[in-house]
């Protein structure tokens, strides 16, 4: 399929799943949380699919059916954001190919923001200590002011902040979630099948483009697409 040439000016990037696997390390907190109050705990990968909406819902989704009250939920979440502020570097590390695209991207001058569903303090917390090498325009998660993706403010808030027009954003992210946000954003979404979920989710919440690995960020903004969605 051929998708006509677009000169990206910034990146916008999802942060878990998309620059970071923090599969792990959530999996460990979540758990934790489940297991401080007898519930039963999960596999790692489960959380694949658990997260991405932020810790509520992936909380209320590793829960029992008849145990996702909300009280249940915010006492398990607790837990898991006490030992996650302990953890979350244990095991959390940059995808394979994530600093080549970075280290290209700041060579080019190509502006970055990250903005993730992750709490405003971890996000920033996280970004500092594992991606500081990197100048970020902005980064952002979720505050008591600011509504979760897939609402586009933010996205639209961090655009303007920068001065550029959201159609010269290539938005990277690998939940439906990322794709339908920067759908709405008038961005360009850009699937990540390193990530969380499968190219499947992706397309169907918009992606126009799946990237096989990071690097494929640079043959991206060359004009060179990644993989063919005609055959999916």
């Amino acid at each position: 399929m051929e998708v006509k040439t677009i000169k990206f000016e910034a990146v916008l990037f999802d942060l878990d799943g998309t620059l970071l696997d923090t599969l792990e390390d959530l999996a460990n907190s979540f758990n934790d949380g489940l297991r401080e109050y007898g519930f039963e705990i999960h596999p790692v990968e489960a959380y694949g699919r658990f997260i991405g909406d932020g810790a509520y819902f992936a909380m209320e989704r590793a829960l029992p059916a008849g145990h996702r009250d909300e009280a249940t939920v915010n006492r398990c979440l607790r837990r898991m954001r006490h030992c996650y502020s302990k953890r979350w570097k244990e095991k959390t590390r940059p995808y394979a190919g994530v600093a080549e695209m970075l280290d290209e991207l700041e060579a080019r001058d190509i502006p970055k923001a990250v903005l993730s569903n992750k709490p405003d303090d971890f996000t920033k917390i996280i970004v500092d200590g594992l991606l500081g090498k990197w100048r970020f325009e902005a980064v952002e998660g979720v505050t008591e002011q600011r509504e979760k993706k897939p609402d586009p403010t933010a996205a639209l808030e961090i655009a303007r902040g920068m001065n550029i027009r959201p159609e010269r954003f290539l938005y990277v992210g690998d939940t439906d979630t990322d794709m339908q946000t920067a759908v709405a954003a008038g961005m360009y979404p850009a699937g990540a099948l390193w990530g969380f979920r499968d190219a499947e989710e992706l397309v169907e919440n918009g992606a126009k483009v799946l990237l096989g690995k990071p690097t494929e960020i640079i043959d991206l903004i060359n004009g060179k697409l990644g993989k063919d969605l005609s055959k999916l």
